[in-house]
């Protein structure tokens, strides 16, 4: 791996860290811009691809991103990028929650809070946005979509039987 494929790696998953409140799901737009259309890593369709399998395997659903390092480093590109989703964020969560303990009654405390919730929602929301436009091409695709996502929104369901669901429409509808 070259020493500027390393710097656009640590960059990009290092920056995104830093910027994931909300969680990883929140950076996927930020994450598919630059490793699709800027470095040409990952083709759109491999993205969500990898995007759907990081969130049906176990563990954290930045696995993404070791997808996506694999891709552009092989097995040391797939580590270096894990780490560097993972290692800045740790750190500003150490030192975060230092500070969030020492100003339990503090106004500053209050406003991040009330601050940081639609922040996040609208993150998440674009990520959501930038999958969907990855995924569907037709309009079963976004049907399938939209009614998925009313079924998260109204309904406690284990994921996985949407998904289920979803998936075996799609087949039947192809056939």
């Amino acid at each position: 791996m070259s020493p500027a494929r390393t710097l656009q790696i640590c960059l990009l998953f290092g920056s995104s860290s830093l910027l994931s409140f909300g969680g990883g799901n929140a950076v996927i737009p930020q994450i598919q811009l630059r490793a699709v259309h800027t470095y040409g890593w990952i083709t759109a369709e491999q993205f969500s691809q990898a995007f759907a399998i990081a969130q049906a395997a176990p563990g954290p659903s930045t696995l993404l991103v070791s997808a996506i390092g694999y891709q552009a480093g092989g097995i040391p590109g797939a580590l270096l990028a894990t780490a560097a989703m993972i290692l800045p964020a740790w750190v500003l969560v150490y030192f975060a929650a230092r500070f969030w303990l020492g100003a339990k009654r503090s106004r500053w405390r209050i406003a991040i809070e009330e601050g940081l919730a639609p922040i996040a929602i609208g993150l998440i929301l674009a990520s959501a946005i930038v999958i969907a436009r990855s995924t569907d091409h037709g309009p079963m695709q976004y049907v399938l979509t939209v009614i998925a996502t009313l079924v998260f929104c109204a309904v406690k369901l284990n994921p996985l039987w949407v998904m289920g669901a979803c998936g075996l429409t799609g087949w039947a509808l192809a056939m």
